[in-house]
């Protein structure tokens, strides 16, 4: 069950004047299936705005910290910074949101990528809310206080670039081997599936990665092997 609001406005910096935005910010679809005489409704609109927004916040930064790089370079950076993995690790390690959000009994055991994505989902819907609430200022402050730092971390590491070519250059200058992968499992329908695999330097099993597809779990393994390499 969801803290006091108190709580999550402390963790975020932000007091909201209306609170019923926050409490629809918080709102996962699954929560009205178990309460359907909750006062406000899910908070999928909400991400819908907050995902424009935040992009329109981090583009805007982009364009005045780095006046020689041109449009491709800026993309590049923004989809290293905006992803749904980043968006979750800052909103469970930072602000704790998890601990804030309404879930039903199902979704709150979830782990791995369903986790995740409901996670970077509701940062952008807390993002939407703190727009409404507290206009473009607001908004911009909190993705300068919390998002905006990673992206130093995502340049110094390279992140925006492919992450499966940036690794396989790094493997093979540091251990002259060139990294592979392997489906380690696979689950779902055909319509639904998900995947879980690893990266092998030689037959080493460094790490995995898991993914709706073989491409994207790959990406999601070599990034995590990046992860590693810089400790």
């Amino acid at each position: 069950m969801a803290d006091e609001f108190g709580g999550i406005e402390k963790r975020i910096g932000v007091i909201f004047s209306d609170k019923n935005i926050l409490k629809e910010a918080l709102t996962h679809r699954s929560f009205l299936n178990e309460h359907q005489d909750w006062p406000v409704g899910h908070n999928e609109r909400l991400e819908y705005l907050g995902d424009a927004v935040t992009e329109l916040i981090v583009t805007e930064y982009l364009y005045r910290k780095y006046p020689t790089h041109q449009e491709g370079e800026l993309t590049s950076f923004r989809a290293a910074l905006v992803n749904y993995q980043i968006l979750a690790r800052v909103a469970a390690r930072e602000i704790l949101l998890e601990k804030s959000l309404f879930l039903s009994r199902g979704e709150s055991r979830d782990t791995g990528k369903a986790r995740d994505v409901i996670l970077a989902n509701a940062f952008e819907a807390l993002v939407g809310a703190i727009y409404l609430d507290q206009k473009h200022a607001g908004a911009a402050g909190f993705i300068g206080r919390v998002l905006i730092p990673h992206l130093s971390a995502i340049l110094e590491l390279k992140l925006y670039k492919d992450p499966k070519s940036l690794l396989q250059e790094v493997v093979q200058e540091k251990k002259r081997v060139t990294p592979t992968y392997r489906v380690l499992a696979e689950s779902g329908p055909d319509h639904q599936k998900n995947f879980i695999v690893g990266v092998f330097f030689g037959e080493e099993c460094v790490t995995q990665g898991e993914g709706t597809s073989k491409q994207e779990a790959e990406s999601n393994a070599a990034r995590a092997a990046l992860e590693i390499m810089e400790e």
